[in-house]
């Protein structure tokens, strides 16, 4: 116990420092670039905050576990748009680009409901990752296409230009100090709650739920802490976009085979997530801003919804 103690307080340091370094190195490479920090946030950020989750899911894939990808996908995005998306609008809902924004968030939506159509027959197609890919090299073309505007007539100079190599070094430290300290605080989060007698399931519903989007969230509080909103946003979406239209496509063609689709994951797990996107992408859309009310009712969805699974797991309602 004692020695879980000391594994959780240096997850939690190594995830408090490392968002600082990976927030402030993204941030200033933004900054003298030129490059929109909603883009930064949407690519850079995000392909490094879904690093563990890319990871573990081509490992589950090659041992043949695939099947776990799609609960854990929408899962993923369920909760980095209600929990993690709830708690940044809240404190700090802002203007957004409505051009930046609506192509990125249309894609986002067209990726959940494509993906909840393709799998209404209880099984996601191999050939369905074609389309899904699709979708991720429209969003990742719009990017280059926006950075390369936003980088057009900004160089760097020589000053900056020395701290590039610095900078490099403390987002890679950044990244694996979160990688590493999200690690630590789940297994160690896992070893003190059992220890204290606290069931599996809600171990289950909480630490290990929370520790999948622990990347997400820090590089959020830490974007909040610095008020850089647009490269917290910018990395949801992004992540969302990643995690279904890239690593899950991934998982069926390592697979070999069509992806088996649980009951629960249709009728409960997609209408959720699809709701969700849609209270943080439509209002804001037609409104070329994020309100408050939008994090409250994403925060609102999130309890609401961990509330139905605790439920149905232990058996008081039935989902699926």
């Amino acid at each position: 116990m004692l020695i879980s103690v000391l594994l959780f307080a240096v997850g939690l340091v190594l995830l408090i420092k490392g968002g600082d370094w990976f927030v402030d190195s993204a941030s200033w490479f933004a900054e003298v670039t030129g490059i929109p920090k909603f883009v930064v946030g949407a690519t850079i950020v995000s392909f490094a905050t879904t690093l563990p989750e890319l990871l573990v899911s081509v490992r589950a894939a090659m041992n043949g576990s695939a099947q776990l990808a799609i609960g854990n996908a929408v899962g993923s995005v369920t909760a980095n748009t209600t929990l993690i998306m709830g708690v940044s609008l809240v404190a700090i809902a802002g203007i957004v680009s409505r051009k930046e924004f609506s192509l990125k968030g249309g894609l986002l939506l067209a990726a959940i409901i494509g993906l909840t159509v393709l799998s209404l027959g209880g099984l996601l197609p191999v050939w369905s990752a074609y389309v899904l890919w699709a979708i991720f090299a429209i969003f990742m073309i719009s990017n280059l296409i926006e950075g390369k505007k936003g980088a057009a007539g900004d160089t760097i100079d020589s000053f900056e230009k020395k701290e590039l190599p610095a900078k490099i070094l403390f987002f890679l430290l950044g990244t694996a100090s979160i990688v590493f300290g999200a690690e630590f605080l789940v297994s160690s989060g896992k070893t003190i709650a059992a220890g204290i007698g606290i069931s599996e399931t809600i171990i289950g519903f909480t630490v290990i739920a929370l520790g999948t989007s622990l990347p997400e969230l820090v590089t959020t509080l830490t974007a909040i802490r610095k008020k850089e909103n647009s490269l917290s946003v910018g990395n949801i979406v992004g992540a969302n976009i990643i995690d279904t239209t890239l690593i899950l496509p991934l998982c069926a063609v390592i697979n070999g085979e069509p992806l088996p689709v649980e009951n629960i994951n249709l009728v409960f797990d997609f209408p959720v997530c699809i709701a969700a996107c849609a209270i943080a992408i439509v209002p804001t859309v037609i409104q070329g801003r994020f309100k408050k009310w939008q994090g409250y009712a994403l925060l609102g969805v999130y309890a609401l919804y961990m509330l139905l699974l605790v439920l149905n797991e232990t058996g008081v309602v039935a989902l699926g």
